[in-house]
């Protein structure tokens, strides 16, 4: 019982800890404004619903180093959604 408490326990504070590190959208007139640096530009692979576009947008720009992205373009062509953004600091 108590491995168990312990296992949930952490999946909590992972899960938290992954939440509070994820990338954040931010509309373009904001960059301004927050005074952000460009770090790179990104875009999805084929994805079949904009929530999976944009959470992979959301791991791309955590992997570029980058805490704010800017949808650029989107595009769905039949089933697949792509989409592009540009990563900020």
């Amino acid at each position: 019982m108590k491995r168990t408490a312990g296992i949930v326990v952490s999946l909590v504070i992972g899960a938290l800890s992954f939440s509070v590190m994820a990338a954040e959208e931010v509309q373009k007139d904001k960059i301004k404004e927050m005074n952000l640096t460009k770090v790179g530009t990104i875009s999805t692979s084929d994805t079949s619903a904009p929530m999976d576009a944009r959470a992979e947008l959301e791991k791309k720009a955590d992997e570029l180093g980058g805490k704010y992205y800017v949808i650029t373009s989107g595009d769905k062509i039949s089933k697949d959604i792509r989409a592009t953004a540009d990563v900020y600091k």
